[in-house]
């Protein structure tokens, strides 16, 4: 199958991600292009994948290679993980000629990619996401970071990859569970700004759920050619037009929080807040509940979940008062008004977010 490119233009610092069934038999040769005369490779990977970090590692002649491995899990995204990285790195003479390669999930994405900001002031970094979730989300567009017990994705830097390799062969041995988390993040994109894209996935659901490649390929280009622009227009979250991209996530981040890290995978808990979101939304007269019930079973379609228990709503908006969209104490949400549009809204009343929440239970 031949190899899509989607390009992420941001000048300097502009970068392609190369997607395809098999693209990392040309691995040595994109990392080549991407990063030339390379010598040292710093090879940071989720345990769950060793057999394909030591593929990696071998197709790498004439690289030196560093390999530290990771332990699967949210738990891993914390500053204690992050600092045996920077003393791993520096026991190995890692300097800015270095290259960090993230291989694995957002977890490892986000950890590594803090570790290549932060070391040296900043080293160049390579992703190779083998999850749904981080090859249409995490591992593009430079967000980096660890989480603080209370706050998710708290501490980080803004630190965009040279490369993006997307291999959608590695989603094969992907647990189902974790797959299907991953698209959480592409109705995602489906609300927010592609309404095409909402619509190829209600019709070819089956074929989705089946890995199809030819499916697979054509949603995670979609994704992230539509995390590109916007990207693009808002590297840095200044315009808040980046922000978009939290659609769920006020809701996903508290739920996360309260229910412990782990308890729901990302995706899961998106799922869940973009339906609690879809309740508000509707409530503050945005949208009309066949917004709601579509949106429903789109993801339910997807074998997503929608709904939880044993979390309490006071304690998610405590929670929600951590969020990074926060501004001037004011908590904000991003809410639709139409398939492929949505805003920034404040000023909402607790009551109609807890009311959202328990929708949802």
């Amino acid at each position: 199958m031949p190899h899509a490119e989607v390009s992420v233009r941001l000048g300097e610092r502009s970068y392609s991600i190369f997607i395809g069934d098999g693209l990392l038999d040309d691995f040595p040769g994109l990392l080549a292009n991407a990063q030339p005369g390379l010598k040292h490779a710093v090879l940071v990977f989720d345990e769950n994948v060793k057999p394909l970090a030591e593929d990696l590692t071998a197709r790498l002649n004439g690289i030196r290679v560093t390999q530290i491995p990771v332990r699967s899990g949210e738990s891993s995204k914390s500053i204690a993980e992050a600092q045996r990285l920077w003393e791993a790195m520096l026991a190995e003479r890692a300097d800015r000629q270095s290259v960090v390669i993230a291989v694995g999930g957002g977890v490892v994405g986000d950890l590594a990619g803090f570790a290549a900001a932060s070391y040296a002031r900043g080293v160049p970094l390579v992703q190779v996401p083998t999850t749904l979730l981080s090859q249409v989300d995490s591992s593009v567009g430079g967000k980096t970071g660890v989480n603080l017990p209370g706050a998710k994705n708290m501490v980080g830097a803004f630190w965009q990859p040279s490369l993006v390799a997307i291999d959608t062969a590695t989603l094969q041995s992907l647990p189902t569970r974790e797959f299907v988390s991953g698209l959480a993040e592409v109705v995602k994109y489906g609300v927010i700004l592609l309404p095409e894209l909402f619509e190829y996935l209600e019709q070819q659901a089956p074929a989705v759920l089946a890995q199809d490649q030819a499916a697979l390929s054509h949603l995670i280009a979609q994704s992230c050619g539509a995390k590109a622009r916007v990207v693009q227009a808002d590297e840095h979250e200044t315009s808040g037009r980046r922000a978009i991209l939290n659609y769920g996530h006020t809701f996903a981040h508290a739920l996360e929080s309260v229910a412990g890290y782990g308890t729901w995978l990302h995706g899961e808990a998106v799922s869940i807040g973009m339906h609690m979101a879809a309740h508000l939304a509707c409530a503050l007269g945005r949208v009309d509940t066949d917004f709601v019930v579509r949106q429903q079973q789109l993801l339910e379609a997807l074998r997503l979940p929608t709904r939880c228990s044993d979390v309490s709503p006071t304690a998610m908006w405590d929670a929600m008062q951590n969020d990074k969209k926060v501004l001037r104490g004011q908590l904000r949400f991003i809410l639709p008004a139409k398939l492929g549009h949505v805003d920034f809204v404040s000023d909402v009343d607790r009551a109609e977010v807890l009311a959202a929440i328990k929708q949802a239970m």
